[in-house]
């Protein structure tokens, strides 16, 4: 059986099925995949064995690997990080903000792979929510006011010593780094062109946006609040379903996302990394 590409039905999203991502891939397949994802922005592979050498290849047929920081990574593999929650844990879920990974860095990750290892049977549902139809739904006098400006990124709110994952959150399973590097910035235009959709789509998040570049504090926060509350509209919204052995790819250029929980009482692990842009032929 070939590959079968099988839309969500939602705002975005699909399944792959019929490739086995512990074998090879060709470069036919890899584009294959790399046309359904740019065309459905998140696509996941149900029913995947992988280990974490299989992961590292998936991850580098689709570009260099990405940097991660304030997380450490897994031993001896340094660009995989698992994001794991205890059954007993009482700390706040891991990246239940909307946002782009790492979109303060200067050049935030193409893509995000995450392979779920141990999957509670409730909850742990990650949304997803359109950028491209977030942008293109503004009204063109929005457009037109926000062409021009850029947000300003920073991991504080999160990974600095004072954050969210900072030295006063005890208890977590996951081996975070907070650290006054969060504290740095980095601007971004808040209407992002894709390198290669060439689509059009809002790049703004809550979860590491917090001021827009030469407008007054008060002025930028009230227009970052209504691109906020504008961009993660139902009918943007991906609710994505998890399950052991699922593979999730999905494109942070032109998605935001984030955690849920639910499954309190419940261990679950997953593998992670990032892909950077592919480098130019």
């Amino acid at each position: 059986m070939g590959m079968e590409v099988r839309p969500s039905g939602q705002a975005l999203g699909a399944a792959v099925f019929g490739v086995d991502l512990s074998k090879p891939m060709g470069d036919g397949l890899v584009a294959d995949i790399r046309a359904a994802w740019l065309e459905h922005q998140v696509i996941a592979f149900p029913d995947q064995k992988l280990a974490l050498e299989d992961l590292e290849r998936v991850s580098q047929a689709f570009g260099p690997f990405g940097e991660d920081p304030f997380i450490a990574p897994i031993a001896g593999h340094p660009h995989v990080i698992c994001v794991k929650r205890e059954a007993d844990e009482q700390t706040p879920i891991f990246a239940e903000v909307w946002h782009s990974d790492w979109s303060f860095r200067p050049t935030p990750p193409a893509g995000t792979m995450l392979y779920g290892v141990e999957i509670p049977s409730v909850g742990g549902d990650t949304l997803f929510a359109d950028q491209y139809a977030a942008y293109e739904t503004l009204s063109e006098a929005m457009k037109a006011r926000i062409a021009p400006l850029r947000g300003v990124h920073s991991a504080a709110r999160g990974y600095s010593r004072e954050g969210l994952y900072g030295e006063r959150d005890k208890g977590r399973s996951m081996d975070i780094r907070p650290s006054d590097e969060a504290k740095k910035t980095q601007t971004h235009p808040l209407v992002r062109t894709h390198s290669e959709t060439g689509r059009k789509a809002l790049f703004a998040n809550m979860g590491y946006v917090q001021a827009i570049d030469d407008l007054p504090p008060d002025e930028g926060w009230a227009l970052l609040l209504d691109l906020f509350r504008h961009q993660t509209q139902d009918a943007f919204v991906y609710r994505h379903k998890w399950a052991p052995g699922m593979l999730t790819l999905w494109d942070n250029r032109c998605v935001v996302h984030k955690a849920t929980g639910g499954y309190e009482g419940h261990r679950r692990v997953l593998w992670r990394t990032t892909v950077d842009e592919r480098p130019a032929l």
